[in-house]
């Protein structure tokens, strides 16, 4: 049984980017948290499966393939104009059902749902915009519903947006994520030696991003999990500081800056400066 949503787009050349971003930011797709999360069926150490993301090119049409068991997920940009997802169920016995007719709906929801979740698991990565006020409840401290005070998360400080990046590609176990695996990709990201950054220190980290919703804790563990709001701001903040911010930076000191915005920066100069100048702040 096959399974497809077809969504055409009306601007193709900003669906075929949509894609092409779709690729370079959900490589980790394969990996058998996400095929669980994706499918809907708990992944074991002995479920026979060939878990990676398999990125395969026809031409210059790039294939997204995951593969749960005997079944599989493919998506690809349809005829240049429109992202197509299918689902591909072999196997009724991969998800508990047997091959009678009978149980054709089942399977014709499921495929559905499976569809569903890959796009909704993409889109958060796409759609990963925050309102000012919901920035500013990252970024600034808070208060929980409990009275518990939830430190500020600042946008800039290196530590904190090497919780952001770790987040953003880190890569959770089975059963989540631990105070360790954590901090080992902290200390690659901040570059520092392990007594530089502590088991203490992480906890701290873990105990602000918990307090401001990003991760949960799973019951009965001491380990973790990425919340749908977490990862949305892990991604915008990682995004911000490598795309935005880091790229401006080098450009303005190294006067590499399109035209456009090397007039709009010297506009907003010429501006500051009549401001200034108006307040009277300058020297006499």
């Amino acid at each position: 049984m096959e399974v497809s949503r077809t969504q055409v787009f009306t601007r193709p050349l900003r669906g075929r980017e949509f894609f092409e971003q779709i690729i370079r930011e959900n490589l980790d797709l394969g990996r058998p948290d996400r095929v669980q999360l994706i499918f809907g069926r708990r992944v074991y150490r002995n479920t026979p499966s060939r878990f990676a993301t398999r990125i395969i090119q026809a031409g210059v049409q790039p294939n997204v393939h995951l593969t749960y068991k005997h079944s599989g997920v493919k998506q690809y940009f349809k005829e240049n104009r429109a992202l197509r997802t299918e689902t591909t169920i072999n196997n009724p016995h991969d998800f508990g059902v047997r091959k009678d007719l009978s149980n054709w709906p089942y399977l014709h929801k499921l495929g559905a749902l499976i569809n569903t979740r890959l796009l909704e698991t993409e889109h958060v990565g796409q759609d990963c915009l925050l309102s000012a006020e919901s920035f500013a409840r990252v970024t600034e401290p808070t208060t929980t519903e409990t009275g518990q005070r939830a430190p500020g998360l600042r946008f800039g400080q290196p530590r904190v947006m090497a919780l952001f990046a770790g987040l953003s590609r880190f890569l959770p176990a089975l059963n989540g994520f631990a105070n360790a695996d954590l901090r080992e990709t902290m200390q690659t990201l901040l570059n520092v030696t392990p007594d530089q950054y502590t088991a203490g220190q992480m906890s701290y980290d873990l105990r602000r991003l918990r307090l401001k919703g990003l991760i949960t804790r799973i019951e009965g563990s001491h380990r973790y999990v990425l919340t749908t709001y977490g990862r949305r701001v892990a991604y915008l903040m990682t995004k911000l500081q490598n795309r935005i911010f880091n790229v401006a930076s080098v450009a303005v000191q190294t006067a590499a800056l399109p035209s456009r915005l090397t007039r709009a920066f010297q506009q907003l100069d010429a501006e500051l400066e009549q401001l200034v100048a108006a307040a009277q702040l300058g020297p006499a």
